[in-house]
């Protein structure tokens, strides 16, 4: 029984590539007796899961296990139950739980393949970017995405002896197709063309040249230049690689990415273990179950009905009593583009913005108690056009800001941490720059299939623009901004394309359409709940 006990404890601390010390095995066996499951093996199993988990969230954790820091992750573990133990009586408070994250903010995180971990960035990050930052965020995607599909069930190699092992996939590399003409391999890269303008499948080994003569439809999801793809296929006398299939690769669902970098905080405002996220859904279920976030995007301030529109959401909110916790506000604030035009159409944007504040000025209970949060669109005046955006110019909200103290003007993209959730907000006609850059798609895809095509697109490539640099630049060394590993809670896709909303793998995506539309259409996301309704303010539009 000593044996199995030893060998439960030593394997649940190597899964996080930790070994014991012969001090570290008996202080957790003697915690085991402790707590009286010294010989119940799932007991101890669990206990395990928890001690090695917390000791991996340590800053300063090591290898190989250091008894003080050991005993240091236990002591934790004991404040945080006693903490929730005393918490349990109280009502929560949805502003202790409420934070808004620019991209500019968010730490950087990079994988170190030497470590098999993420790392945090050593230096601040910077505008201009070099050579090798530009290089590392591609990287990035391709290491962080390759990890996640060797732990895949397709591809993971099991210890059990009734799996099937001859139906494993065995992922190559390129430089492993040299002079084995006529093998068939299944490769994983970034799909993109070459300076011949000749599509090109590349990866950290090297490129070779596709063939997709043979390839009948590609799998479900839009393959664009600049995403990375599984593609199976022949390698040929004439050095191309003749492709058969090719597919997205396998997401990792949020829960199962937390269960193994929830030690790591990606966004900079903390971390929490799985109980405590389990708790607190559990509790924001109970406590406050109608608790709302409305989403409006194209909210043009210069059309003549947009505000007449904004009222009656308004009133409709303080007349029921549902008044959200946070208004979202997406772009474009104007209905065509002024970085080049007169100073009087730049002077009207900044009163539109005034004329905002005195409206919301004018409900009382919605000024005191909702957040509103500001996401600039294409056409916005911002100190920069490539992703990500800039909050738009504070010259031009300075005055909102003193007269709505909770208005947030953030990012593009941006992100909310709600409670236990991760919602990510991001402006970009993305149907449309997709479809533009399509590489291959299914035949016959209808309406609804494209909009599925598209969550699935991003939600598998962990990344909100997975698109080459020459077709939408990006701020490489705020790349991690852009990323969506672990995958969000919920992401707000904000495109002028019709609303829709549906969930990919644990993970709520929706559109909330242009608000400027035949009845001022937008969406209304419910935290407790995960999931989005499409409302209306009731008025018609009028060109």
């Amino acid at each position: 029984m000593a044996d199995a006990r030893q060998s439960i404890i030593i394997k649940g601390f190597r899964k996080y590539s930790h070994s014991l010390g012969p001090e570290s095995l008996q202080y957790i066996e003697d915690i085991c007796s402790e707590y009286g499951f010294a010989d119940d093996l799932n007991q101890i199993e669990i206990a395990v899961e928890h001690l090695a988990k917390e000791y991996s969230r340590q800053e300063d954790a090591v290898m190989k296990v250091s008894l003080p820091l050991l005993q240091r992750a236990y002591h934790n573990l004991q404040e945080k139950e006693d903490r929730i133990e005393n918490e349990d009586a109280d009502v929560l408070d949805p502003e202790d739980h409420l934070f808004f994250i620019d991209s500019y903010d968010m730490p950087g995180w990079h994988w170190s393949n030497e470590r098999s971990t993420f790392e945090k960035a050593s230096s601040a990050a910077t505008i201009s970017g070099s050579a090798e930052s530009r290089v590392r965020a591609i990287r990035d995607r391709l290491n962080i995405i390759r990890q996640t599909i060797l732990r895949n069930d397709h591809f993971s190699p099991s210890t059990l002896p009734s799996r099937d092992r001859e139906r494993l996939l065995s992922l190559r590399s390129t430089k492993q197709l040299l002079g084995r003409a006529g093998d068939r391999f299944l490769l994983f890269g970034l799909l993109n063309y070459s300076k011949e303008g000749k599509l090109c499948l590349e990866d950290s080994d090297g490129k070779v040249e596709l063939d997709l003569s043979q390839l009948d439809a590609p799998s479900e999801g839009l393959f664009t230049d600049g995403c990375f793809i599984l593609a199976e296929g022949d390698y040929t006398e004439d050095e191309t690689f003749k492709v058969i299939a090719i597919g997205h690769p396998p997401c990792e669902r949020r829960e199962t990415a937390q269960s193994i970098y929830g030690h790591i905080d990606f966004l900079g405002k903390g971390f929490s273990t799985p109980m405590e996220d389990v708790d607190l859904a559990e509790r924001l279920r109970k406590e406050w179950s109608e608790l709302m976030v409305h989403c409006l995007s194209d909210v043009w301030l210069d059309h003549p009905e947009t505000f007449n529109a904004l009222s009656k959401i308004f009133d409709t909110c303080t007349e029921a009593r549902t008044i959200p916790r946070v208004f979202v506000l997406c772009g474009n604030f104007t209905s065509r583009g002024i970085s080049q035009t007169s100073g009087k159409d730049i002077q009207s944007y900044h009163e539109n913005f005034d004329r905002l504040a005195d409206l919301i000025s004018s409900y009382p209970a919605i000024l005191q108690s909702t957040h509103f949060v500001f996401v600039p669109g294409p056409l916005d005046l911002t100190s920069n056009s490539i992703l990500p955006q800039r909050p738009i110019l504070s010259s031009f909200v300075s005055k909102f800001k003193s007269r709505v103290p909770k208005a947030h003007f953030m990012s593009n993209p941006c992100r909310i941490k709600f409670f236990h959730q991760e919602i990510v907000i991001f402006r970009e006609d993305l149907m449309a720059r997709m479809l533009r850059n399509l590489v291959g798609i299914k035949p016959d895809v209808d309406n609804d299939q494209l909009k599925r095509y598209l969550v699935q697109s991003i939600v598998d490539q962990s990344h909100l623009i997975p698109l080459a640099r020459t077709i939408q630049p990006t701020l490489c060394e705020y790349d991690h901004a852009l990323r969506l590993y672990p995958a969000p809670s919920t992401i707000i896709l904000a495109d002028k394309y019709e609303g829709y909303e549906l969930t990919y793998e644990g993970c709520h995506v929706f559109n909330p359409g242009s608000f400027v539309g035949s009845s001022f259409g937008f969406y209304t996301y419910f935290p407790a709940r995960g999931r989005s309704e499409s409302s209306n303010a009731g008025l018609e539009f009028e060109e």
